[in-house]
């Protein structure tokens, strides 16, 4: 989801009005936190009465001073003044405290479970988010969200309260100048509901445009080889500066709105105080009321008017944030398409907390991987694009099964199938005559070993990312893993062996490092099944020969699955399946299917030339 499409989603939110029920599900979140969010309204609470009772004060002092026949000492306000700002001043200390604590454990709560469900998610979720997108969910948009939650409760606690307690103190002294007041008050909050509305899409534009122009300089950063190659220097100037110009315009509308709304406040606000003054100051002169009265309808003039503009701009933040909460909730509450059906999970419940009999998985079926059927199996991605068709394939238990074939004819979806990240959207994939998705996911993939193109490392040592494949491995398991793949020569030749920091991503380590080391990482894993999908695409050939080797010592007797980017890597195989449009048009071993002369002599054939002319060209 682009920029653009985020922006209109927040656009329709705020039309929609604010939505109650999604609100109530993202309070859930508040529930582990209940006592921190009571204090929050009780300081809140608090903070109002304090802020309600100090101009009481004003008054009763004004009116002591100007009526001489009262005698009650000045000590005794000043005491009472005392007490209501050390109340003050310790309910917004304790609110402060309290809502910190709410909006803190909100925001790690929320995040937690974003995180931990989108380890559940299948890949096909993952289709259809970029990384970024994930990112801002988990990151921005949780931080706003906490923000309302938490402060949201004080400001209407706070806002309600104070309004309420102006209002009835109001017209318990005197209701003409209490109507004189409220009079104000639906022309404050139309003007507040309108302005921070606007205010808040104008916001929402600076953002979009700021995270445009973040990506362009960030682009223009990475690319400048490219540029300057191409002597594109002037025109990417020109595109980011139409980039700029777009922020500045979007920013002074902004800062212009938000300009005009305090200064519309204010003179409301000094309307009314000038009609208090008006009305109460005549009535003050004819003796009608107190001048300490005046005193304090000038006073609630200011306090009464504050909350409106606080509940106007919450409100409006609320609408604003609700597409933010949908996103939000949407992938807290993500269901994964691909994961245990009731009565796997059943079985896996029954079993649970008790110990197997050998030869039994938690599913309580047979822990075993024997015989491996496609039938009939089809795939088509959600956006309607079909893969696969009709593939029948049956593989025996230690067999190693390769698949070539042009870009885009299916052979990693097929992986994919088999390893369960996607499932068939037609026919079935049996484990030993049994429909794999009556097996438990997590006990198939964990009988996977799995090596990709692009290895993934993690922040650590080379050890920490070897032991990632099994958590419980001792050092001398490690040690033998890598020795196995061909990795240890290099490792021992690092600074610290086994200790050495790999770097963010494995940074420090060229790419057939990382390669070793994910192999190695996979084979600790001791997989009944082994899946390499182009592991040596894109490694130099002395490292392709170490995986090599590795490769003809921990195949033996395992089931594997590779496909391999050059054809000479998998001449071994017991099968070579040529994949063609979702479909397996030649299958057998290299020497049948050179006999043949079909596909698989054109694609070996072709490839065989370009690596001797390449080889040529070098020597050259």
């Amino acid at each position: 989801m682009n920029p653009e499409e985020e922006l209109q989603q927040d656009v329709a939110a705020l039309r929609r009005g604010v939505d109650l029920q999604l609100w109530r599900r993202l309070w859930s979140f508040t529930k582990p936190y209940r006592r921190n969010v009571r204090l929050l309204a009780v300081f809140a609470l608090g903070t109002a009465l304090s802020d309600t009772g100090l101009p009481w004060v004003t008054k009763l002092v004004v009116d002591d001073l100007t009526q001489p026949d009262v005698a009650r000492p000045l000590w005794l306000y000043a005491l009472l003044y005392g007490v209501l700002v050390l109340t003050l001043s310790g309910s917004v200390l304790g609110f402060i405290t309290a809502g910190s604590r709410v909006r803190t454990g909100v925001v790690h709560d929320i995040r937690q479970a974003g995180f931990a469900n989108l380890q559940a998610l299948s890949f096909s979720y993952f289709d259809r988010r970029p990384v970024g997108w994930l990112m801002a969910r988990m990151t921005s948009d949780c931080e706003r969200l906490s923000n309302i939650l938490a402060w949201g409760v004080l400001d209407m606690v706070w806002g309600g309260t104070v309004m309420t307690s102006v209002t009835v103190v109001m017209f318990v002294v005197d209701w003409r100048l209490a109507l004189t007041i409220l009079g104000v008050t639906p022309v404050l909050a139309l003007v507040s509901r309108v302005f921070q509305r606007r205010i808040l899409a104008s916001s929402r534009r600076v953002r979009e445009q700021n995270s445009k122009l973040t990506a362009a300089y960030n682009e223009g950063i990475m690319g400048l080889r490219t540029t300057k190659a191409f002597v594109r220097e002037d025109e990417s100037a020109t595109e980011f500066g139409a980039l700029a110009g777009a922020m500045r315009e979007v920013s002074v509308r902004n800062a212009l709105q938000s300009a005009v709304y305090l200064p519309l406040v204010l003179t409301l606000g000094s309307l009314a105080a000038a009609l208090v003054l008006g009305v109460g100051g005549g009535r003050v002169l004819a003796g009608v009321i107190p001048l300490g009265t005046l005193v304090l309808f000038l006073s609630f003039s200011r306090l009464f008017f504050e909350p409106i503009q606080e509940l106007a701009r919450l409100f409006a933040e609320m609408q604003m944030a609700q597409a933010s909460a949908e996103r939000v909730l949407g992938l807290v509450e993500a269901v994964p398409e691909v994961q245990d059906g009731p009565e796997v999970r059943a079985r896996l419940a029954a079993h649970a907390g008790r110990p197997l009999p050998d030869g039994v998985a938690p599913d309580g079926l047979p822990d075993r991987i024997g015989e491996m059927r496609f039938e009939g199996v089809g795939f088509t991605y959600a956006g309607g694009q079909r893969v696969l068709h009709g593939l029948d394939l049956t593989v025996q238990p230690g067999e190693t099964v390769a698949l070539v074939g042009a870009t885009g004819g299916g052979k990693s979806t097929i992986l994919s199938l088999l390893c369960r990240f996607y499932e068939p959207t037609e026919g079935r994939i049996l484990f030993d005559g049994v429909d794999y998705r009556e097996r438990s996911l997590a006990w198939l993939q964990q009988n996977l070993g799995i090596v990709l193109q692009t290895p993934q490392l993690f922040s650590g040592t080379v050890a920490e990312n070897i032991r990632y494949g099994k958590l419980d491995a001792t050092d001398a398991e490690v040690h033998a893993a890598a020795r196995l793949v061909g990795a240890e020569d290099f490792v021992l030749a690092l600074e610290d062996g086994y200790d050495t920091q790999v770097g963010e991503g494995g940074g420090r380590l060229s790419t057939g490092q990382k390669q070793l080391v994910s192999f190695a990482r996979a084979v600790l894993k001791a997989p009944r099944i082994l899946v390499m999908d182009e592991a040596t695409s894109s490694i130099d050939t002395e490292t392709e020969q170490r995986i090599q080797a590795g490769v003809e010592r921990v195949l033996s007797g395992r089931t594997s699955f590779v496909i391999a980017h050059r054809l000479s890597t998998i001449r071994r195989a017991d099968r070579i399946l040529v994949i063609d449009h979702g479909a397996i048009v030649e299958s057998g071993t290299h020497a049948e299917l050179m006999a043949r002369r079909g596909a698989y002599h054109s694609l070996y054939t072709q490839q065989s030339l370009r690596e001797g002319a390449s080889y040529s060209t070098v020597i050259s």
